[in-house]
Protein backbone atom coordinates (compact mmCIF):
# COMPACT_ATOMS: atom_id res chain seq x y z
CA UNK A 1 0.00 0.00 0.00
CA UNK A 2 1.49 3.34 -0.79
CA UNK A 3 1.97 6.28 1.99
CA UNK A 4 1.98 9.69 0.37
CA UNK A 5 3.24 12.76 2.03
CA UNK A 6 2.13 13.44 5.59
CA UNK A 7 1.30 10.09 5.73
CA UNK A 8 -1.96 9.55 4.07
CA UNK A 9 -2.16 6.04 2.77
CA UNK A 10 -3.66 5.33 -0.94
CA UNK A 11 -6.82 3.56 0.33
CA UNK A 12 -7.40 6.41 2.47
CA UNK A 13 -8.23 9.26 -0.21
CA UNK A 14 -11.00 11.04 0.81
CA UNK A 15 -14.33 9.77 -2.11
CA UNK A 16 -18.09 10.61 -1.80
CA UNK A 17 -19.58 13.85 -0.36
CA UNK A 18 -16.00 16.01 -0.30
CA UNK A 19 -16.20 18.99 -1.89
CA UNK A 20 -14.00 19.23 -4.91
CA UNK A 21 -11.98 21.37 -6.69
CA UNK A 22 -9.18 22.38 -8.80
CA UNK A 23 -7.44 25.35 -6.31
CA UNK A 24 -8.28 25.75 -2.73
CA UNK A 25 -7.07 29.24 -1.60
CA UNK A 26 -7.28 29.89 2.32
CA UNK A 27 -7.51 33.66 3.19
CA UNK A 28 -8.87 36.20 1.51
CA UNK A 29 -6.32 39.08 2.00
CA UNK A 30 -4.49 40.51 -0.77
CA UNK A 31 -2.81 37.25 -1.50
CA UNK A 32 -5.68 35.35 -1.62
CA UNK A 33 -8.71 37.74 -2.96
CA UNK A 34 -6.19 38.33 -6.35
CA UNK A 35 -5.03 34.57 -6.49
CA UNK A 36 -8.53 33.91 -6.70
CA UNK A 37 -9.55 36.65 -9.52
CA UNK A 38 -6.78 35.37 -11.23
CA UNK A 39 -7.65 32.12 -11.38
CA UNK A 40 -10.93 32.86 -12.17
CA UNK A 41 -9.75 34.88 -15.30
CA UNK A 42 -8.08 31.56 -16.14
CA UNK A 43 -11.00 29.83 -15.98
CA UNK A 44 -9.59 27.65 -13.38
CA UNK A 45 -11.75 26.21 -10.82
CA UNK A 46 -11.01 27.68 -7.18
CA UNK A 47 -12.88 27.83 -3.78
CA UNK A 48 -11.19 30.84 -1.96
CA UNK A 49 -12.36 30.36 2.16
CA UNK A 50 -11.64 32.94 5.11
CA UNK A 51 -12.45 32.46 8.60
CA UNK A 52 -13.99 35.83 9.00
CA UNK A 53 -17.40 36.84 8.03
CA UNK A 54 -16.33 39.38 5.66
CA UNK A 55 -13.22 41.03 3.96
CA UNK A 56 -11.31 43.01 6.31
CA UNK A 57 -12.34 45.29 8.82
CA UNK A 58 -9.50 47.61 9.49
CA UNK A 59 -7.19 49.70 6.87
CA UNK A 60 -4.10 48.25 7.34
CA UNK A 61 -2.32 48.65 3.51
CA UNK A 62 -3.14 51.25 1.45
CA UNK A 63 -0.14 52.18 -0.91
CA UNK A 64 -0.79 50.95 -4.19
CA UNK A 65 2.11 50.66 -7.04
CA UNK A 66 2.30 51.46 -10.63
CA UNK A 67 3.31 47.74 -10.75
CA UNK A 68 0.12 46.39 -9.13
CA UNK A 69 -2.19 48.83 -11.05
CA UNK A 70 -1.05 47.67 -14.37
CA UNK A 71 -2.33 43.99 -13.14
CA UNK A 72 -5.28 45.55 -12.14
CA UNK A 73 -5.66 47.25 -15.82
CA UNK A 74 -4.66 43.49 -16.78
CA UNK A 75 -7.90 42.38 -14.72
CA UNK A 76 -10.30 45.11 -16.16
CA UNK A 77 -10.11 46.66 -13.01
CA UNK A 78 -8.39 49.64 -13.10
CA UNK A 79 -10.91 52.29 -13.43
CA UNK A 80 -12.77 50.67 -10.66
CA UNK A 81 -10.00 50.58 -8.18
CA UNK A 82 -9.09 54.12 -8.85
CA UNK A 83 -12.77 55.35 -8.67
CA UNK A 84 -12.61 54.35 -4.76
CA UNK A 85 -8.92 55.62 -4.05
CA UNK A 86 -7.34 59.28 -2.74
CA UNK A 87 -5.87 60.05 -6.38
CA UNK A 88 -1.81 60.16 -6.76
CA UNK A 89 -1.45 63.83 -6.81
CA UNK A 90 -3.30 64.00 -3.26
CA UNK A 91 -0.20 61.44 -2.32
CA UNK A 92 2.90 63.01 -1.58
CA UNK A 93 3.74 65.71 0.35
CA UNK A 94 4.75 64.05 3.36
CA UNK A 95 5.22 65.88 6.96
CA UNK A 96 7.53 65.55 9.42
CA UNK A 97 6.50 67.41 12.23
CA UNK A 98 6.13 67.97 16.17
CA UNK A 99 2.40 67.45 15.92
CA UNK A 100 -0.19 68.01 13.13
CA UNK A 101 -0.96 71.11 14.44
CA UNK A 102 2.42 72.21 15.67
CA UNK A 103 5.88 72.87 14.14
CA UNK A 104 6.61 71.35 10.45
CA UNK A 105 10.12 69.87 10.52
CA UNK A 106 10.19 69.28 6.62
CA UNK A 107 7.75 67.73 3.73
CA UNK A 108 9.57 64.97 1.24
CA UNK A 109 7.51 64.83 -2.50
CA UNK A 110 6.96 61.25 -2.25
CA UNK A 111 5.43 58.22 -4.41
CA UNK A 112 6.42 60.24 -7.72
CA UNK A 113 5.07 63.60 -7.30
CA UNK A 114 8.39 65.72 -7.21
CA UNK A 115 8.37 66.78 -10.73
CA UNK A 116 11.92 65.17 -11.21
CA UNK A 117 10.39 61.62 -10.52
CA UNK A 118 7.15 61.91 -12.26
CA UNK A 119 8.28 61.87 -15.25
CA UNK A 120 9.85 58.46 -13.93
CA UNK A 121 6.79 57.06 -13.62
CA UNK A 122 4.67 58.53 -16.49
CA UNK A 123 7.58 56.67 -18.60
CA UNK A 124 7.80 53.40 -16.85
CA UNK A 125 3.63 52.66 -16.58
CA UNK A 126 0.52 53.04 -18.25
CA UNK A 127 -1.39 53.46 -15.11
CA UNK A 128 -0.31 55.64 -11.76
CA UNK A 129 -0.33 54.64 -8.47
CA UNK A 130 -3.08 55.74 -5.42
CA UNK A 131 -3.88 54.99 -2.43
CA UNK A 132 -7.03 52.54 -1.72
CA UNK A 133 -7.15 51.20 1.70
CA UNK A 134 -7.36 47.44 2.10
CA UNK A 135 -11.11 47.83 3.45
CA UNK A 136 -11.85 49.29 -0.32
CA UNK A 137 -9.52 46.98 -2.48
CA UNK A 138 -10.77 43.58 -1.07
CA UNK A 139 -13.84 43.25 -1.69
CA UNK A 140 -13.43 44.74 -5.53
CA UNK A 141 -11.15 41.96 -5.76
CA UNK A 142 -13.40 38.90 -3.79
CA UNK A 143 -16.35 40.44 -5.72
CA UNK A 144 -14.63 40.37 -9.67
CA UNK A 145 -13.32 37.16 -8.35
CA UNK A 146 -16.63 35.73 -7.40
CA UNK A 147 -18.48 36.88 -10.63
CA UNK A 148 -15.77 35.31 -12.48
CA UNK A 149 -15.82 32.34 -11.04
CA UNK A 150 -14.43 31.52 -8.07
CA UNK A 151 -16.91 29.90 -5.12
CA UNK A 152 -16.40 32.02 -1.97
CA UNK A 153 -17.11 31.07 1.12
CA UNK A 154 -16.60 32.97 4.50
CA UNK A 155 -16.25 32.04 8.17
CA UNK A 156 -15.30 29.26 6.77
CA UNK A 157 -11.85 28.41 9.06
CA UNK A 158 -9.25 26.19 7.97
CA UNK A 159 -7.99 23.09 10.32
CA UNK A 160 -5.24 21.50 8.41
CA UNK A 161 -4.51 19.78 5.49
CA UNK A 162 -2.74 16.47 4.00
CA UNK A 163 -0.91 15.86 1.00
CA UNK A 164 -0.74 12.83 -1.39
CA UNK A 165 0.38 12.29 -4.94
CA UNK A 166 -3.02 13.57 -6.51
CA UNK A 167 -3.72 16.29 -4.64
CA UNK A 168 -4.61 18.06 -1.59
CA UNK A 169 -7.55 17.23 0.93
CA UNK A 170 -8.18 20.02 3.57
CA UNK A 171 -10.38 19.83 6.60
CA UNK A 172 -12.11 23.13 7.42
CA UNK A 173 -15.25 24.01 9.59
CA UNK A 174 -18.29 26.36 9.09
CA UNK A 175 -17.86 28.54 11.85
CA UNK A 176 -21.53 29.77 11.78
CA UNK A 177 -23.29 25.63 12.57
CA UNK A 178 -19.68 24.04 13.67
CA UNK A 179 -19.47 21.25 11.27
CA UNK A 180 -16.37 20.16 9.95
CA UNK A 181 -16.06 18.90 6.40
CA UNK A 182 -13.30 18.12 3.34
CA UNK A 183 -12.12 20.25 0.29
CA UNK A 184 -10.59 18.13 -2.48
CA UNK A 185 -8.06 19.92 -4.52
CA UNK A 186 -5.53 19.59 -6.74
CA UNK A 187 -3.06 22.38 -5.42
CA UNK A 188 -3.77 24.55 -2.02
CA UNK A 189 -2.11 28.50 -1.79
CA UNK A 190 -1.91 29.54 1.82
CA UNK A 191 -2.53 33.00 2.09
CA UNK A 192 -3.74 32.75 5.81
CA UNK A 193 -1.23 36.07 7.06
CA UNK A 194 1.81 36.74 9.22
CA UNK A 195 0.61 34.17 11.57
CA UNK A 196 0.14 31.22 8.97
CA UNK A 197 -0.72 27.89 9.83
CA UNK A 198 -0.21 26.78 6.54
CA UNK A 199 3.53 27.85 6.54
CA UNK A 200 3.91 26.56 9.97
CA UNK A 201 2.63 23.05 8.70
CA UNK A 202 4.80 23.21 5.51
CA UNK A 203 7.56 24.08 7.90
CA UNK A 204 9.24 26.41 5.20
CA UNK A 205 12.61 27.80 5.88
CA UNK A 206 12.42 31.09 7.06
CA UNK A 207 15.08 33.90 8.21
CA UNK A 208 14.73 37.00 10.68
CA UNK A 209 12.52 37.69 13.52
CA UNK A 210 8.99 38.17 14.54
CA UNK A 211 7.82 40.95 16.91
CA UNK A 212 10.87 43.33 17.09
CA UNK A 213 8.82 45.82 18.27
CA UNK A 214 5.40 46.88 18.99
CA UNK A 215 2.82 49.19 17.28
CA UNK A 216 -0.85 50.05 18.02
CA UNK A 217 -3.00 51.07 15.24
CA UNK A 218 -6.16 54.12 16.71
CA UNK A 219 -8.52 54.09 14.00
CA UNK A 220 -10.82 57.81 14.29
CA UNK A 221 -13.10 60.08 12.59
CA UNK A 222 -11.79 64.07 12.45
CA UNK A 223 -12.05 66.82 10.48
CA UNK A 224 -8.13 68.19 10.33
CA UNK A 225 -8.69 69.80 6.61
CA UNK A 226 -7.78 72.91 7.73
CA UNK A 227 -3.95 71.15 9.36
CA UNK A 228 -3.44 69.10 6.33
CA UNK A 229 -5.61 69.89 2.96
CA UNK A 230 -2.70 72.77 1.66
CA UNK A 231 -0.34 69.77 2.27
CA UNK A 232 -2.27 66.95 1.15
CA UNK A 233 -0.62 63.50 2.36
CA UNK A 234 -1.14 59.96 2.82
CA UNK A 235 1.65 60.19 5.85
CA UNK A 236 2.19 62.98 8.38
CA UNK A 237 5.17 61.80 10.79
CA UNK A 238 5.16 63.11 14.72
CA UNK A 239 8.44 63.29 15.91
CA UNK A 240 7.33 63.75 19.87
CA UNK A 241 8.20 61.99 23.40
CA UNK A 242 6.87 58.77 23.30
CA UNK A 243 5.74 58.65 19.65
CA UNK A 244 7.90 55.14 18.95
CA UNK A 245 5.89 53.19 16.61
CA UNK A 246 8.00 49.82 15.14
CA UNK A 247 10.66 51.52 17.67
CA UNK A 248 11.91 53.90 15.46
CA UNK A 249 11.10 56.73 17.75
CA UNK A 250 8.11 58.66 15.58
CA UNK A 251 4.46 58.76 15.85
CA UNK A 252 2.33 58.44 12.51
CA UNK A 253 -1.15 59.93 11.74
CA UNK A 254 -1.97 58.38 8.26
CA UNK A 255 -5.16 59.59 6.01
CA UNK A 256 -7.80 56.66 5.11
CA UNK A 257 -9.79 59.08 3.53
CA UNK A 258 -9.16 62.69 2.91
CA UNK A 259 -9.55 64.76 5.57
CA UNK A 260 -11.38 63.21 8.16
CA UNK A 261 -10.67 59.31 8.29
CA UNK A 262 -7.64 58.40 9.86
CA UNK A 263 -5.25 56.13 11.69
CA UNK A 264 -2.92 56.78 14.63
CA UNK A 265 0.03 54.82 15.06
CA UNK A 266 1.74 55.14 17.82
CA UNK A 267 4.95 52.40 19.86
CA UNK A 268 4.57 50.41 23.05
CA UNK A 269 7.62 48.07 24.20
CA UNK A 270 7.05 44.91 23.30
CA UNK A 271 8.88 43.30 25.99
CA UNK A 272 6.51 44.21 28.29
CA UNK A 273 2.96 43.03 28.80
CA UNK A 274 0.54 44.74 26.37
CA UNK A 275 -0.25 47.99 27.08
CA UNK A 276 -4.35 48.75 27.81
CA UNK A 277 -6.19 51.03 24.59
CA UNK A 278 -9.27 52.23 25.95
CA UNK A 279 -10.91 54.88 24.33
CA UNK A 280 -9.50 57.17 26.84
CA UNK A 281 -6.17 56.46 26.05
CA UNK A 282 -6.41 56.31 22.71
CA UNK A 283 -8.12 59.75 22.55
CA UNK A 284 -5.30 61.13 24.57
CA UNK A 285 -2.51 59.49 21.81
CA UNK A 286 -5.02 61.18 18.82
CA UNK A 287 -4.67 64.57 20.57
CA UNK A 288 -1.05 64.34 21.25
CA UNK A 289 -0.06 63.48 17.79
CA UNK A 290 -2.71 66.22 16.27
CA UNK A 291 -1.51 68.38 18.85
CA UNK A 292 -5.39 69.94 19.68
CA UNK A 293 -5.91 68.75 23.31
CA UNK A 294 -9.61 69.52 22.43
CA UNK A 295 -9.70 67.95 19.40
CA UNK A 296 -13.75 66.46 18.74
CA UNK A 297 -12.84 62.92 17.44
CA UNK A 298 -14.26 59.12 17.27
CA UNK A 299 -12.43 56.57 18.33
CA UNK A 300 -13.81 53.99 16.24
CA UNK A 301 -10.88 50.77 16.40
CA UNK A 302 -8.44 49.87 18.07
CA UNK A 303 -5.60 47.04 17.59
CA UNK A 304 -1.98 45.87 18.97
CA UNK A 305 0.51 44.49 16.50
CA UNK A 306 3.81 43.49 16.09
CA UNK A 307 7.03 44.89 13.81
CA UNK A 308 8.23 41.99 11.79
CA UNK A 309 11.46 41.03 10.10
CA UNK A 310 11.16 37.44 8.69
CA UNK A 311 10.98 36.07 4.90
CA UNK A 312 10.88 32.61 3.89
CA UNK A 313 13.64 31.37 1.62
CA UNK A 314 11.56 28.22 0.03
CA UNK A 315 7.99 29.20 -0.78
CA UNK A 316 6.13 25.43 -1.25
CA UNK A 317 6.41 22.01 -0.45
CA UNK A 318 4.34 19.14 -2.68
CA UNK A 319 1.15 20.59 -3.82
CA UNK A 320 0.71 23.36 -1.27
CA UNK A 321 2.31 27.01 -1.39
CA UNK A 322 2.84 29.63 0.73
CA UNK A 323 2.22 33.75 -0.44
CA UNK A 324 1.89 37.15 1.06
CA UNK A 325 2.09 37.80 4.52
CA UNK A 326 2.86 34.12 5.19
CA UNK A 327 6.03 34.45 3.45
CA UNK A 328 7.07 38.11 3.85
CA UNK A 329 6.68 39.69 7.19
CA UNK A 330 7.38 43.28 7.86
CA UNK A 331 6.67 46.95 8.68
CA UNK A 332 4.47 48.65 6.52
CA UNK A 333 7.36 50.79 5.26
CA UNK A 334 8.00 51.58 1.35
CA UNK A 335 4.50 50.33 1.29
CA UNK A 336 5.48 46.91 -0.37
CA UNK A 337 2.98 44.55 1.59
CA UNK A 338 0.08 44.58 -0.45
CA UNK A 339 1.66 45.09 -3.51
CA UNK A 340 3.68 42.28 -3.15
CA UNK A 341 1.22 39.74 -2.11
CA UNK A 342 -0.54 40.32 -5.29
CA UNK A 343 2.20 40.07 -7.33
CA UNK A 344 3.05 36.32 -5.84
CA UNK A 345 -0.45 35.57 -6.89
CA UNK A 346 0.10 37.01 -10.51
CA UNK A 347 3.30 35.21 -10.60
CA UNK A 348 2.06 31.60 -9.52
CA UNK A 349 -1.70 31.20 -10.55
CA UNK A 350 -0.55 31.47 -14.39
CA UNK A 351 2.03 28.73 -13.95
CA UNK A 352 -0.60 26.55 -11.82
CA UNK A 353 -3.05 26.75 -14.79
CA UNK A 354 -0.39 25.72 -17.68
CA UNK A 355 0.35 22.58 -15.37
CA UNK A 356 -3.70 22.17 -14.30
CA UNK A 357 -4.45 22.37 -18.42
CA UNK A 358 -1.23 20.17 -19.41
CA UNK A 359 0.50 22.68 -20.95
CA UNK A 360 3.68 22.58 -18.79
CA UNK A 361 5.43 20.28 -16.77
CA UNK A 362 4.92 20.15 -13.08
CA UNK A 363 8.06 21.46 -12.48
CA UNK A 364 7.06 24.67 -13.68
CA UNK A 365 5.71 25.21 -10.14
CA UNK A 366 9.07 25.32 -9.00
CA UNK A 367 10.18 28.50 -10.31
CA UNK A 368 7.75 30.78 -8.36
CA UNK A 369 10.28 29.91 -5.14
CA UNK A 370 13.12 30.32 -7.86
CA UNK A 371 11.42 33.90 -8.68
CA UNK A 372 9.74 35.43 -5.59
CA UNK A 373 11.74 33.91 -2.61
CA UNK A 374 14.38 36.71 -3.40
CA UNK A 375 11.92 39.38 -3.88
CA UNK A 376 10.36 38.45 -0.27
CA UNK A 377 14.08 39.00 0.90
CA UNK A 378 14.73 42.27 -0.69
CA UNK A 379 11.34 43.90 -0.04
CA UNK A 380 11.66 42.57 3.92
CA UNK A 381 15.50 43.92 3.90
CA UNK A 382 14.37 47.07 2.04
CA UNK A 383 11.10 48.20 4.94
CA UNK A 384 13.54 47.20 7.83
CA UNK A 385 16.03 49.97 6.12
CA UNK A 386 13.96 52.33 6.19
CA UNK A 387 12.25 51.87 9.17
CA UNK A 388 15.85 52.18 10.64
CA UNK A 389 17.08 55.23 8.32
CA UNK A 390 14.62 57.41 10.86
CA UNK A 391 17.84 57.53 12.89
CA UNK A 392 19.29 60.27 10.51
CA UNK A 393 16.52 62.45 10.93
CA UNK A 394 16.81 62.16 15.01
CA UNK A 395 20.61 62.31 14.45
CA UNK A 396 20.47 65.48 12.45
CA UNK A 397 18.22 66.47 14.92
CA UNK A 398 20.04 65.85 18.05
CA UNK A 399 17.14 64.01 19.65
CA UNK A 400 18.15 60.55 21.55
CA UNK A 401 15.87 57.72 22.93
CA UNK A 402 14.36 58.34 26.28
CA UNK A 403 15.24 62.33 26.37
CA UNK A 404 12.76 64.47 28.35
CA UNK A 405 10.25 66.42 26.36
CA UNK A 406 12.08 69.85 27.49
CA UNK A 407 15.08 69.07 26.39
CA UNK A 408 13.70 67.14 23.28
CA UNK A 409 11.91 70.51 22.03
CA UNK A 410 15.30 72.47 22.96
CA UNK A 411 17.01 70.20 20.51
CA UNK A 412 14.61 70.69 17.73
CA UNK A 413 13.97 74.27 18.15
CA UNK A 414 17.80 74.59 18.23
CA UNK A 415 17.31 73.92 14.62
CA UNK A 416 16.16 77.64 13.92
CA UNK A 417 19.17 79.44 15.43
CA UNK A 418 21.85 81.64 13.52
CA UNK A 419 24.44 80.20 15.31
CA UNK A 420 27.26 77.35 13.98
CA UNK A 421 25.84 74.47 15.70
CA UNK A 422 22.14 75.80 13.88
CA UNK A 423 23.96 75.53 10.90
CA UNK A 424 25.17 72.45 11.39
CA UNK A 425 21.81 71.04 12.21
CA UNK A 426 20.26 72.23 8.88
CA UNK A 427 22.80 70.58 6.85
CA UNK A 428 22.62 67.44 8.42
CA UNK A 429 18.69 67.63 8.34
CA UNK A 430 18.80 67.95 4.46
CA UNK A 431 20.99 65.00 4.08
CA UNK A 432 18.67 63.39 6.61
CA UNK A 433 15.17 64.10 4.06
CA UNK A 434 17.13 63.01 1.17
CA UNK A 435 17.85 59.72 2.58
CA UNK A 436 13.82 58.86 3.40
CA UNK A 437 13.60 59.02 -0.43
CA UNK A 438 14.72 55.20 0.02
CA UNK A 439 11.34 54.61 1.71
CA UNK A 440 9.21 56.97 -0.28
CA UNK A 441 10.75 56.83 -3.65
CA UNK A 442 12.08 53.31 -4.67
CA UNK A 443 10.60 53.49 -7.97
CA UNK A 444 13.33 50.62 -8.80
CA UNK A 445 12.33 47.99 -6.22
CA UNK A 446 9.03 48.83 -6.93
CA UNK A 447 9.10 48.46 -10.81
CA UNK A 448 12.38 46.58 -11.37
CA UNK A 449 11.61 42.79 -9.90
CA UNK A 450 13.97 40.74 -12.11
CA UNK A 451 13.74 36.56 -12.22
CA UNK A 452 16.39 34.32 -12.54
CA UNK A 453 14.39 30.57 -13.08
CA UNK A 454 14.25 27.71 -15.27
CA UNK A 455 11.27 29.47 -16.31
CA UNK A 456 13.83 32.18 -18.09
CA UNK A 457 16.05 31.50 -20.56
CA UNK A 458 19.06 33.73 -20.38
CA UNK A 459 21.30 35.43 -23.02
CA UNK A 460 23.92 36.88 -20.62
CA UNK A 461 22.26 39.74 -20.24
CA UNK A 462 20.82 41.55 -17.47
CA UNK A 463 19.39 45.53 -17.13
CA UNK A 464 22.26 47.87 -17.13
CA UNK A 465 21.64 51.27 -14.45
CA UNK A 466 23.78 53.53 -14.14
CA UNK A 467 21.76 55.00 -11.34
CA UNK A 468 20.60 53.86 -7.71
CA UNK A 469 18.87 50.34 -8.55
CA UNK A 470 16.59 50.70 -5.88
CA UNK A 471 15.53 54.52 -6.49
CA UNK A 472 15.46 54.34 -10.34
CA UNK A 473 13.72 51.43 -12.39
CA UNK A 474 15.34 50.78 -15.67
CA UNK A 475 13.20 49.50 -18.50
CA UNK A 476 14.75 46.19 -20.09
CA UNK A 477 13.56 43.44 -22.37
CA UNK A 478 16.49 40.96 -20.78
CA UNK A 479 14.96 37.63 -20.76
CA UNK A 480 13.83 38.22 -16.51
CA UNK A 481 12.99 41.83 -16.84
CA UNK A 482 9.46 42.75 -17.00
CA UNK A 483 7.60 43.86 -20.14
CA UNK A 484 8.47 47.94 -21.06
CA UNK A 485 5.91 50.12 -20.93
CA UNK A 486 5.55 52.27 -24.25
CA UNK A 487 2.44 53.55 -26.01
CA UNK A 488 1.87 51.86 -29.17
CA UNK A 489 -1.69 51.75 -31.23
CA UNK A 490 -2.57 52.72 -34.15
CA UNK A 491 -5.02 55.94 -35.31
CA UNK A 492 -7.87 55.08 -33.77
CA UNK A 493 -7.06 53.49 -30.33
CA UNK A 494 -4.00 53.79 -27.64
CA UNK A 495 -2.41 51.17 -25.83
CA UNK A 496 0.51 50.20 -23.89
CA UNK A 497 2.66 46.98 -25.12
CA UNK A 498 1.54 45.59 -21.54
CA UNK A 499 -2.10 45.73 -23.01
CA UNK A 500 -0.59 43.56 -26.22
CA UNK A 501 -0.23 41.10 -23.65
CA UNK A 502 -3.04 39.57 -21.96
CA UNK A 503 -2.62 37.40 -18.70
CA UNK A 504 -4.30 34.54 -20.55
CA UNK A 505 -1.62 33.88 -22.98
CA UNK A 506 2.09 34.11 -23.69
CA UNK A 507 2.49 36.84 -26.49
CA UNK A 508 5.18 37.27 -29.16
CA UNK A 509 6.23 40.80 -30.19
CA UNK A 510 8.32 41.39 -33.29
CA UNK A 511 8.53 44.11 -36.08
CA UNK A 512 8.04 44.31 -39.82
CA UNK A 513 10.76 42.62 -40.85
CA UNK A 514 10.13 39.82 -38.39
CA UNK A 515 6.77 38.51 -39.78
CA UNK A 516 8.16 35.23 -40.07
CA UNK A 517 7.93 34.77 -35.76
CA UNK A 518 4.39 35.80 -36.15
CA UNK A 519 4.04 32.67 -38.27
CA UNK A 520 5.99 30.77 -35.92
CA UNK A 521 3.74 31.73 -32.74
CA UNK A 522 0.74 30.17 -34.76
CA UNK A 523 2.88 27.16 -35.22
CA UNK A 524 4.09 27.15 -31.56
CA UNK A 525 0.62 27.29 -30.20
CA UNK A 526 -0.72 24.48 -32.77
CA UNK A 527 2.61 21.70 -31.81
CA UNK A 528 2.75 22.61 -27.90
CA UNK A 529 -1.16 22.90 -27.19
CA UNK A 530 -0.43 26.70 -25.61
CA UNK A 531 -1.99 29.83 -26.70
CA UNK A 532 0.42 32.32 -28.27
CA UNK A 533 -0.60 35.37 -29.20
CA UNK A 534 1.30 37.50 -31.84
CA UNK A 535 1.89 41.46 -32.14
CA UNK A 536 3.87 42.79 -35.53
CA UNK A 537 4.66 46.45 -34.03
CA UNK A 538 5.33 48.53 -37.59
CA UNK A 539 3.63 51.02 -39.97
CA UNK A 540 0.66 49.71 -41.57
CA UNK A 541 0.04 46.85 -38.87
CA UNK A 542 -2.38 46.68 -36.31
CA UNK A 543 0.52 48.02 -33.84
CA UNK A 544 2.03 50.85 -34.61
CA UNK A 545 5.08 52.57 -32.73
CA UNK A 546 3.07 55.41 -31.92
CA UNK A 547 5.69 57.61 -30.61
CA UNK A 548 9.05 55.62 -32.01
CA UNK A 549 10.01 54.59 -28.18
CA UNK A 550 9.06 51.41 -28.66
CA UNK A 551 12.11 50.90 -31.27
CA UNK A 552 14.53 52.52 -28.35
CA UNK A 553 13.22 49.99 -25.46
CA UNK A 554 12.28 46.57 -27.83
CA UNK A 555 15.97 45.75 -27.31
CA UNK A 556 16.27 43.36 -30.42
CA UNK A 557 16.60 44.20 -33.97
CA UNK A 558 13.41 45.07 -35.68
CA UNK A 559 13.19 41.20 -36.63
CA UNK A 560 14.13 39.91 -33.32
CA UNK A 561 11.72 38.46 -31.06
CA UNK A 562 10.35 39.12 -27.71
CA UNK A 563 8.60 35.89 -25.91
CA UNK A 564 6.42 37.30 -23.45
CA UNK A 565 4.86 35.20 -20.45
CA UNK A 566 1.31 35.44 -19.36
CA UNK A 567 2.82 37.52 -15.94
CA UNK A 568 4.27 40.17 -18.27
CA UNK A 569 8.09 38.96 -17.78
CA UNK A 570 10.37 38.13 -20.78
CA UNK A 571 11.19 34.54 -20.96
CA UNK A 572 13.35 34.77 -24.04
CA UNK A 573 14.41 36.81 -26.92
CA UNK A 574 16.14 36.60 -30.30
CA UNK A 575 18.40 39.34 -31.27
CA UNK A 576 17.40 38.78 -34.61
CA UNK A 577 15.55 36.49 -37.03
CA UNK A 578 17.22 32.60 -37.62
CA UNK A 579 17.52 30.33 -40.21
CA UNK A 580 14.42 28.43 -38.78
CA UNK A 581 12.28 30.56 -36.54
CA UNK A 582 9.63 27.69 -35.74
CA UNK A 583 11.98 25.32 -34.31
CA UNK A 584 13.63 28.21 -32.28
CA UNK A 585 9.99 29.48 -30.50
CA UNK A 586 8.66 26.03 -30.10
CA UNK A 587 12.28 24.95 -28.90
CA UNK A 588 12.62 28.00 -26.16
CA UNK A 589 9.03 28.02 -25.35
CA UNK A 590 9.06 24.12 -24.49
CA UNK A 591 12.20 24.82 -22.25
CA UNK A 592 10.48 27.43 -20.33
CA UNK A 593 7.32 24.88 -19.70
CA UNK A 594 9.72 22.16 -18.95
CA UNK A 595 8.25 20.13 -21.37
CA UNK A 596 10.59 17.65 -23.58
CA UNK A 597 10.19 17.55 -27.27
Amino acid sequence: MAVFQDGLKETEIPTGNVLQTDVLIVGSGPAGSSAALFLAELAIPAILISKYRWTANTPRAHITNQRTMEIMRDMGLEDAIQAEATEHMLCGDTVFCTSIAGEEIGRILTWGTHPARAADHLLASPSSMCDIPQTYLEPILVSAATKRGTHTRFSTEYISHVQDAGGVTATVRDRLSGQTYLIRAKYMLGADGARSIIQQELQLPMEGKMDIAGSMNITFNADLAAHVGHRPSVLYWVIQPGANIGGIGAGLVRMVRPWNEWIAIWGFDISQPPPVLDDAAARDIVRKLVGIPDLELEITGKSLWGNNECFATHLQKGRVFALGDAIHRHPPSNGLGSNTSIQDSYNLCWKIASVLRGEADPSLLETYSQERAPVARQIVTRANKSAREFVHLFDALGIKPGMPAEDMAKEIEERKAPTAVGAQKRAKLVTAMNQKNYEFNAHGVEMGQFYVSDAIISDGSKPVNDRDAELYYVPSTSPGARLPHAWVGNHIKKLSTLDTAPYTSWTVITGTNGAKWADAASSASDKLGVKVKNVVVGPGQDVEDLYYDWSKLRGVEEDGVILVRPDKHIAWRSQTMCSDPESELVAALAKVLGRKL
